[in-house]
């Protein structure tokens, strides 16, 4: 028997694929996982909550991809001097642009939105492996302002109650 497909079995099957692309996370060119941080003007969640990165919390594996993406304009993405994991570089993106960083060394990478640093628009990444948690005291040492500083006790909070902060 031999199987003919009309156009609607064709474009069913696109449809099918199209679906289980959005659910399957992206792979990166390197053969590591895409992940994405949105730069947020405002929650959509929670309209109060503003200049945020979403998730503001990730963990991913050595060789990932994170990707930032600017939904709103006016961020960028950076590291925080003291915590990045020795060995590892930092990264800067410009400000408005989509920007991707793979990471390598397990460890802790703090990173904030410059121009709303004082807002509170700060992140982690925690890239699991063996070390991942050795730069952990460092990077909880390092001294924020303002709203940065609560930002990050949230932000240690939530990696604690998610199993990040035990080895």
């Amino acid at each position: 028997m031999v199987f003919h497909p009309n156009r609607r079995t064709v474009l069913a099957g696109f449809a099918g694929i199209a679906g289980l692309a959005a659910v399957t996370p992206a792979v990166a060119q390197g053969g590591g996982t895409v992940h994405d941080i949105q730069m947020l003007n405002k929650d959509p969640n929670n309209p109060r909550n503003r200049m945020l990165f979403s998730p503001r919390v990730l963990a991913i594996d050595p060789g990932d991809t994170v990707r930032f993406l600017p939904v709103d304009p006016g961020h960028n993405a950076q590291t925080i001097d003291g915590m990045v994991p020795e060995g590892a570089e930092g990264w800067r993106s410009k400000l408005n642009e989509e920007f991707e960083v793979t990471l390598t060394v397990p460890g802790i990478y703090g990173y904030k939105c410059l121009p709303h640093l004082g807002m509170g628009m700060v992140g982690v990444v925690f890239v699991r492996g063996e070390g991942m948690l050795e730069n952990l005291e460092l990077a909880q040492s390092v001294r924020q302002r303002g709203r940065a500083a609560k930002a990050f006790e949230e932000i240690w909070a939530e990696a604690e109650q998610i199993g990040l902060m035990t080895a």
